[in-house]
């Protein structure tokens, strides 16, 4: 395709030498025939018009090369004079040799039976060779223009090019993150789902002889859990309302395990309740303070679910009445607010950072009415938000 443009354009180039030089003839044997002093007005003389054609038709051959020389010597940088003394040099040397050959074919084709002689020498010394020189000199400027307009041509499109390929590399690259961020997002969400469904098998193999009927309530539940978590595998958000109807269910089976030793309070701001959150963000939290809050209290205790509104962050948090955050040593010290317990909660941390990025934020801390407390902060959002963004949660 490169090819086959470069030769359309030495095309173009060669037809216009040839219209420019055939309309410098026109003009030529126009002069001629109105100017007496080339002969009688109203008429050319015999062979005026050969002739005309002959010599510039010469010109036409050699304005390539007059372009080459223009394009391969350029008047710039450092070796700008020896090329301006070079292109001064075939200048002349041009312009003699061409006023020459048009002095000689004049002779052949308008005067045949003439016995002058073209001497060179005294052409050169009346200096006859100056329209020759002068129309060298426009022929070679005309060849810098060219030079100029395909240089830039050559930018031009080299910056287009460079753009298209900066644009192309932008869109792969953000492509490959996008992509890297999903990978991410459902490896993390396959730990999970296994997570949580062997944590509850586990609870129902160990009720399975103690209370048939609340086994059979559990398989209930965890069936209808399974297949909400089936029905949302490719979607990462989902509204508080959906979240919070899923953690009741799941704490439906820990009701069953714990009878009447554990207590759910809910305070939840209304207005939060379309927020935007991810897809089971709360179930390792409320699992964590079930095994080492509640589980760890012989008469059981409560779990308090929170959410409310600061400004354009949606606060959730999770806490209990559970003896709280130790150090591995056993000595009661509070633990640093850094701690996390396990798969579920490292994964709900790397889930935060790969949707929200450093908009996020998770804490586990000391509940300060005794127990432990885990704290999320998020961008809030609604699903109206991302519609007008044009985004789905399920992107």
């Amino acid at each position: 395709m490169i090819t086959t443009r470069i030769t359309k354009q030495r095309w173009i180039e060669a037809l216009v030498i040839v219209a420019f030089w055939s309309l410098i003839v026109v003009l030529t044997l126009t002069q001629r025939l109105f100017d007496s002093r080339f002969g009688q007005p109203g008429g050319l003389e015999e062979g005026e018009a050969l002739q005309a054609i002959t010599e510039f038709s010469v010109w036409a051959l050699l304005t390539p090369c007059f372009f080459w020389l223009s394009r391969r010597f350029r008047i710039e940088g450092t070796r700008w004079l020896p090329h301006l003394g070079l292109h001064v040099v075939g200048a002349v040397s041009a312009a003699i040799l061409l006023d020459y050959v048009g002095a000689i074919t004049f002779i052949e084709f308008v005067m045949p039976d003439s016995k002058h002689i073209v001497a060179l020498d005294a052409r050169i010394a009346r200096f006859f060779f100056i329209d020759e020189l002068v129309a060298f000199f426009v022929v070679v400027a005309a060849g810098f223009a060219r030079d100029y307009f395909l240089r830039y041509q050559e930018h031009q499109k080299e910056t287009i090019e460079l753009r298209t390929k900066s644009a192309e590399l932008q869109a792969q690259a953000a492509t490959l993150q996008a992509q890297l961020a999903e990978s991410r997002f459902q490896t993390l969400r396959m730990q999970l789902n296994p997570h949580f469904l062997f944590n509850t098998l586990h609870t129902i193999s160990t009720y399975l002889e103690r209370d048939p009927r609340g086994v059979r309530r559990m398989i209930a539940r965890l069936s209808k859990l399974l297949r909400y978590t089936l029905e949302k595998t490719d979607v990462k958000e989902v509204t508080l309302r959906q979240e919070l109807s899923f953690i009741d269910d799941y704490l439906e089976i820990e009701h069953i395990r714990f009878e009447e030793g554990l207590q759910v309070i809910h305070d939840i701001d209304s207005w939060v309740l379309d927020a935007m959150v991810p897809n089971l963000i709360l179930q390792p939290l409320v699992e964590n303070a079930i095994k080492h809050g509640i589980g760890k209290r012989e008469q059981g205790g409560y779990i308090e679910l929170k959410a409310w509104r600061e400004g354009e962050q949606l606060h959730l948090s999770v806490s209990d009445n559970g003896p709280g955050l130790l150090e591995s040593g056993g000595d009661g010290a509070p633990a640093p607010p850094s701690v996390t317990f396990g798969v579920g909660l490292r994964n709900t941390r790397e889930r935060l950072e790969s949707l929200y990025g450093d908009a996020q934020s998770i804490k586990l801390e000391m509940n300060p009415e005794g127990g432990a407390r885990a704290h999320l902060s998020l961008p809030y959002h609604t699903a109206s938000d991302l519609v007008a963004a044009g985004v789905t949660s399920e992107e």
